[in-house]
């Protein structure tokens, strides 16, 4: 069942019965696609007609980020030994998320569907970059306790090795975050969309 389709039924059914990470740099932008339609059909065409494509599977996605890694390392040395004195690990996230068209003029339910949805997406994304920025964060410590080595250059080359690992480290904790994620999306849907329902009657006269 598709995404839309997925969260219709569950509202439905509704209807009628990640800690901060350690501080890291991050530097974020946005880029949205815009959606046309009016029925829960209408948007699930759009969301994987017009999606992100990523680029491990070929299959378009109702949100992504793409992130690079970027470090600035400082080197101290006595001319005999050589040391790290400073490093620091820059997150790059560009997040690609999705604008429904006809949003304001939808009707109330679909609506409700759709701004639980789109809040997930982000949230989703957003949870990304949080992932990411711990690993900056354990990557800069982690160079930051290398010890002594006999010259800079050996010291280099002991960063890359540790570099290398710890974002393949990485690399899996985001894919099984998003395991993690689809395999839950039915029960947290319907719990964000249980608040969202309840947030709007309590704003009822």
């Amino acid at each position: 069942m598709n995404l839309m389709a997925r969260a219709a039924a569950l509202a439905i059914g509704l209807v009628v019965a990640m800690p901060i990470a350690d501080a890291a740099t991050v530097l974020r932008s946005y880029e949205y696609f815009t959606l046309s339609g009016t029925t829960a059909a209408d948007l699930d065409r759009e969301l994987y007609r017009r999606g992100p494509v990523l680029q491990k599977t070929g299959q378009r996605h109702p949100g992504m980020t793409k992130m690079r890694f970027t470090n600035k390392i400082k080197y101290g040395s006595d001319g005999r030994n050589c040391r790290v004195v400073d490093a620091n690990v820059v997150v790059h996230a560009h997040v690609y998320l999705p604008r429904w068209k006809q949003r304001r003029t939808a009707k109330p339910d679909l609506a409700l569907i759709w701004d639980t949805l789109s809040a997930d997406i982000k949230r989703h994304e957003e949870s990304h970059i949080v992932i990411a920025r711990t690993a900056a964060g354990d990557m800069e410590r982690a160079i930051k306790a290398l010890p002594w080595r006999s010259d800079c250059t050996a010291m280099k080359a002991d960063i890359d090795a540790l570099t290398t690992k710890l974002m393949r480290k990485h690399d899996l904790a985001q894919i099984q975050f998003d395991r993690v994620e689809a395999i839950n999306f039915d029960s947290r849907f319907e719990r964000l969309l249980v608040f969202r329902l309840q947030r709007e009657f309590a704003k009822s006269p």
